[in-house]
């Protein structure tokens, strides 16, 4: 196959170039899944299939039936766009073996992708990875692989078109996860799916939650993978609030929410006077399990579980409510490996609430990844909650970092792009893992995590680098694994948000120096 099979699936520019993707990659992709199912199970085995607004998806969700079908699998497939977290859901209920989502998430609209999820709803993790990859490789051409037609397919009971039933079931058991009902229903709420797959099941849940003053941008309600409004449509890119805000002060309202065009994350800006605030991941995230932590009745050894790269005020906040954080790698799928365990018994705990920093949530265990539905409607309610109370949520979120500690972060990513970028990457990463470092950034290092030598917190091996400084400064440090980058996490924590901020400007700077003088010195 001419491009690669990663941890999760596949994405890519689509073309007919080496290296693209295409109807040639896709159904390769499922041949290999297809036979690691039929070589791993006997009997009757099953996959279900949903598709985003992607240019290409319905046809990619086709091919990739079609081709299940023909190795003997029962296929479920959705007979229209739907989310990412719909599709978990269809996993679990329906009992399937597998799922694959068509998506390429907030990537531009030349991309396109192929997710794969397994039996729990979750995300593919080993053993299944290196299972899927295996069968793969072994596929050397598939010019002589005829595939079945759809007639032929929905003839022998192997291809069955999905009905409402199951979007019936996913909204019901979303409502579920609701903690308040008595809340001001005439809250105004400003939202837009991005041209993507949340604009009916939102507008569905908040109906029947009973809001009676939503708004949706009308410009970017209708699917269209053309991204005509914005070509990034990523959430975490507050440029893409401009419609929803301009809505939101003709409105009057003081929240505005976007998710991205497979609708599994979500983020929102909230009005302060006259400006429209954005709140990053971290930020709706500590709101949200503060919330659920505080108003969620009878939880029994409640954990939350987030990834390492998420901000470190949350063992804090679960302090205050005798909650234990579980930490996993970078990914939502390593949250919902974790889920399982605990449904294995592998922990007392019991899971109460996801996040990672960019911007992906989760209550409950009625999927096993992220979902932006379910965000809407909880940060709607919670700021519902808020404003009948006279409380905005800013102050909220002031109130808690003055009980926790005011905190700053950054994402810093850098380019190393080509071979010499791959050789910088590796020697970076050498250079912080060889060398125990007394200081960092002029401060007194108290802990370093390499998480590819020793599985802290039982994770997997993985390719990243953590330090705890003397003030409480987190830096991570990673490999980007899809784009020719390294990534830099930066934590900074202050008395006072002015503190932090400088903090993090300083270690910033600080850091870049450092790294462009490993570089400098490798290269003399």
């Amino acid at each position: 196959m001419s491009i690669k099979f990663g941890t999760g699936g596949i994405r890519g520019i689509m073309g007919e170039k080496p290296g693209e993707l295409n109807e040639r990659t896709i159904i390769t992709a499922t041949l290999g899944l297809g036979n690691y199912i039929n070589r791993e199970k006997h009997g009757e085995r099953s996959i279900v299939i949903a598709y985003d607004s992607r240019n290409n998806s319905y046809e990619f969700a086709l091919k990739t039936a079609l081709t299940i079908c023909t190795l003997g699998i029962k296929v479920y497939l959705f007979p229209s766009l739907r989310s990412t977290p719909e599709l978990s859901f269809a996993v679990r209920k329906l009992k399937c073996d597998a799922g694959v989502m068509i998506t390429a998430s907030h990537n531009p609209k030349e991309y396109n992708g192929y997710k794969v999820y397994w039996n729990d709803g979750g995300q593919l993790v080993e053993p299944q990875v290196s299972g899927v990859i295996e069968e793969i490789n072994k596929i050397k051409n598939i010019e002589n692989f005829k595939l079945m037609t759809e007639d032929e397919s929905l003839e022998k009971g192997l291809l069955n078109i999905l009905n409402g039933k199951l979007d019936d079931l996913y909204i019901e058991t979303l409502k579920k996860e609701s903690l308040n009902e008595d809340i001001n229903k005439e809250f105004k709420i400003i939202y837009s799916p991005l041209h993507g797959a949340g604009g009916r099941p939102v507008k569905r849940i908040l109906d029947e939650i009973g809001y009676r003053n939503v708004y949706f941008v009308s410009e970017q309600t209708e699917p269209d993978g053309e991204f005509p409004t914005c070509a990034y449509a990523n959430p975490e890119d507050e440029n893409v609030f401009k419609l929803a805000c301009k809505l939101g002060d003709e409105k009057e309202a003081t929240l505005c929410m976007c998710t991205d065009p497979d609708a599994d994350r979500v983020a929102m800006m909230v009005k302060d006077k006259e400006d429209w605030i954005y709140l990053n991941g971290n930020q709706t995230g500590i709101l949200l399990m503060d919330y659920i932590l505080k108003y969620s009745k009878k939880l029994v050894d409640p954990a939350v579980v987030s990834t390492i790269v998420t901000t470190p005020m949350l063992e804090k906040i679960a302090k205050n409510y005798n909650t234990k954080v579980f930490r996993t790698l970078t990914g939502f799928k390593y949250i919902g490996e974790k889920i399982r365990e605990f449904e294995e018994g592998r922990y007392k705990n019991n899971f109460v609430f996801g996040m990672e920093e960019s911007i992906g949530y989760l209550k409950g265990t009625y999927v096993r990844d992220k979902d932006g539905i379910l965000g809407v409607m909880l940060i709607a309610e919670m700021l519902a909650f808020y404003d009948d109370k006279n409380i905005s949520i800013l102050e909220v979120l002031k109130k808690m970092y003055d009980q926790y500690g005011w905190y700053s972060e950054i994402t810093h990513h850098v380019k190393k792009e080509g071979e010499t970028g791959k050789k910088e990457i590796k020697k970076i990463m050498n250079h912080f893992r060889e060398n125990d470092l007394e200081k960092l950034l002029d401060r007194k290092v108290i802990k370093k995590i390499d998480y590819k030598l020793q599985s802290e917190l039982d994770l997997p091996k993985s390719n990243v680098i953590k330090y705890i400084l003397e003030d409480e400064t987190n830096i991570t440090i990673r490999p980007s694994g899809t784009e020719p980058k390294i990534k830099y996490y930066i934590y900074t924590k202050g008395e006072d948000k002015n503190e932090a901020d400088r903090k993090l400007e300083e270690s910033l700077i600080k850091l870049n120096s450092y790294v462009d003088g490993i570089i400098r010195r490798d290269q003399c």
